[in-house]
């Protein structure tokens, strides 16, 4: 099965969307119970199926307030850049089955993330659980007026953000 059709099988075989960010997605769990936050009720925590494939490789620069918790399911590598807004740090993580690769990965709110297929990888299949629950109320994506703030990051991020 080709990388194409491998992504094709998941799309179909989870029934995923098309996600705001790239790649497809599907909401999997929302938690009955509510937390009371600075921004309103939210859920206690949510969980998505998230993948990239071949024709969708890349997820765009955003942020959430709630913390994200990234579990590797299948494929892979991926590769996550996280943009620390406060300090202008950029981190390097990569999800895989390799040595020096991780299966999990912890984003705190408040950072700038990205995703993207590196290597010879044909999809990422990442599950993700959100604390407190998602809510589009918190996320916000990035623009170029974020790239201006950080020009030694710039080149790089271009790629996620959309124009």
């Amino acid at each position: 099965m080709s990388g194409g059709d491998r992504g094709a099988a998941l799309v179909a075989r989870l029934a995923l969307e098309r996600h705001p960010e790239g790649g497809w997605f599907k909401r999997i769990h929302t938690s009955a119970h509510a937390l009371d936050t600075a921004h309103g009720a939210r859920a206690r925590v949510t969980s998505i199926h998230y993948l990239l494939t071949v024709d969708e490789p890349r997820g765009r620069l955003h942020r959430n307030r709630s913390d994200i918790l990234h579990y590797l399911q299948g494929g892979g590598p991926v590769e996550y850049l996280l943009l620390d807004e406060a300090d202008g740090t950029l981190r390097r993580v990569v999800l895989g089955h390799d040595v020096g690769q991780q299966l999990f990965l912890f984003v705190p709110g408040g950072i700038w993330k990205a995703s993207r297929l590196i290597g010879d990888a044909d999809h990422a299949l990442v599950s993700e659980a959100v604390v407190p629950g998602f809510d589009f109320a918190d996320h916000a994506f990035a623009d170029l007026a974020l790239l201006e703030r950080f020009p030694q990051h710039r080149e790089l991020l271009a790629l996620f953000v959309r124009r």
